[in-house]
């Protein structure tokens, strides 16, 4: 009778993981489980590695929440670092935000789907959250301006418009699958067009 082979222990050692791969599991469990929720056993289980190889990587699970929300905001601010090049006036630098903000979700979406759950129970968390209010300010500026060249509808709070394009973008994590469909492009393109037409100040 033959009998079933000893289940295979935890590689100890270096891992057959780099970073890259590391935090995206990591990430994988953040969103499925909560940062709160995962522990470092958590992470080892599903690499099936020891927590020794994974501090081989990094020194505790807060960097890999550090390493991951970092990925989603330093993209944000990529696309903000492009805004002076843009030519035309504060609604053409605001709408090439939006889509590029849509692209940056679409190509970093556990990233950004993180980064959009952090409440503040961490110094990391913080941080995030700080430079996410940052990135709030940025927006709310050039819809001021806007607004003030006229091209936006001045009866709609600059703030309260802010906050309704972006509670847009970023609700495309609750429903958005990268699996066929609509391209990165073609989803900031209709994100746009559903924003600034009801934005706009229309020619008679």
């Amino acid at each position: 009778m033959t009998t079933a082979p000893p289940a295979r222990p935890a590689r100890r050692g270096r891992p057959g993981y780099d970073l890259e791969s590391l935090l995206a599991v990591a990430v994988k469990l953040f969103n499925e489980r909560g940062y709160d929720g995962t522990s470092m056993e958590d992470l080892s289980r599903k690499l099936g590695i020891t927590k020794s190889a994974i501090y081989h990587h990094v020194p505790s699970k807060q960097e890999l929440l550090r390493l991951a929300v970092n990925r989603a905001l330093d993209g944000l601010f990529e696309i903000v670092a492009e805004l002076d090049a843009v030519d035309g006036r504060a609604v053409d630098r605001l709408e090439y935000l939006v889509r590029g903000s849509v692209r940056v979700l679409v190509d970093r979406l556990p990233f950004v789907t993180l980064l959009l759950r952090v409440r503040g129970n961490t110094k990391v968390e913080r941080d995030a959250l700080a430079r996410r209010r940052e990135f709030d300010h940025i927006v709310s500026d050039l819809v001021t301006r806007a607004v003030e060249e006229g091209d936006l509808r001045p009866d709609i709070d600059p703030p309260t418009a802010a906050r309704l394009l972006f509670g847009m973008v970023n609700s495309l994590i609750e429903w958005y699958r990268p699996r066929g469909g609509q391209s990165a492009g073609q989803l900031a393109e209709t994100v746009a067009a559903v924003a600034f037409d009801g934005l706009r100040i229309r020619s008679a």
